[in-house]
């Protein structure tokens, strides 16, 4: 695990505060962590499809894509559906035309299609935490976290698809890194749920930059530096909304 995470913890320039690891692990904050977990698994699937939708296929195609999520949005922001039957709509039934005269669609498409397949898998494996632990679905705001980090996109192309990439590899890192921190301090069953996450949390980071490096064919790392500081930024800083990205928990936060 050690070697997994080594390249984590370098790209991310601070590590999550021991006061998010200590408010995370009590008992109370469980459903609020799960299911905060369960919807940031969702949008980290819808922002793949929009990245496929806009940059990277046909209209047929982007329809296909916006079906394939249906289910698993009905369920979370309108309540319709039953979450059992979510695993039989994990798999794209269609396969994904790329745009002509774009060259770097295709490999965007199958990064992206992989990731969104294992989100969608996992949206389904905390549903199942949660029905074990008895802990029912509610909706749930979101937190500071994305939206700080995607207010700095900037809002002419390339360079809004590459800092939207560079945005997502930050998400996936951040999140390989508290599955990481977090799974010692929790019971067996939630702790090897975290550390079989690790992986495909890695690999997604990774795409999303080797895609960022691919598109633009020139150096990032400037850019990539600029948002380590936004996002260690929104990690350190005093954050009143409890969420499995927040940044440090307020004194006295119960």
């Amino acid at each position: 695990m050690e070697a997994l995470l080594a390249p984590i913890h370098q790209f991310l320039k601070c590590k999550t505060p021991d006061a998010w690891v200590a408010q995370a692990a009590r008992k109370e904050n469980l459903p609020t962590i799960l299911i905060d977990h369960l919807i940031c698994e969702l949008k980290a699937a819808q922002s793949a499809m929009y990245l496929i939708r806009k940059y990277a296929v046909d209209e047929e195609s982007g329809n296909a894509l916006l079906a394939w999520l249906k289910p698993f949005e009905d369920f979370a922001y309108r309540k319709i559906g039953d979450w059992r039957e979510l695993a039989q709509h994990e798999k794209l039934t269609k396969s994904m035309l790329p745009k002509s005269g774009t060259p770097y669609s295709q490999d965007l498409i199958n990064k992206m299609v992989l990731l969104i397949k294992e989100e969608l898998h996992h949206f389904y494996q905390v549903l199942e935490i949660m029905q074990e632990y008895d802990i029912p679905y509610e909706s749930v705001g979101s937190s500071r976290y994305a939206r700080g980090m995607l207010k700095h996109v900037k809002t002419y192309e390339p360079d809004a698809l590459i800092d939207k990439l560079i945005c997502g590899a930050f998400i996936e890192a951040r999140s390989c890194e508290r599955f990481a921190a977090l799974a010692p301090h929790v019971d067996k069953r939630l702790s090897d749920f975290y550390i079989s996450l690790l992986r495909s949390e890695a690999r997604h980071y990774q795409d999303y930059l080797a895609l960022a490096q691919q598109i633009v064919q020139k150096d990032i790392s400037d850019r990539v530096a600029y948002f380590a500081d936004v996002e260690a930024e929104l990690i350190t800083s005093v954050d009143t909304d409890f969420k499995f990205h927040s940044g440090l928990p307020e004194a006295g936060f119960a």
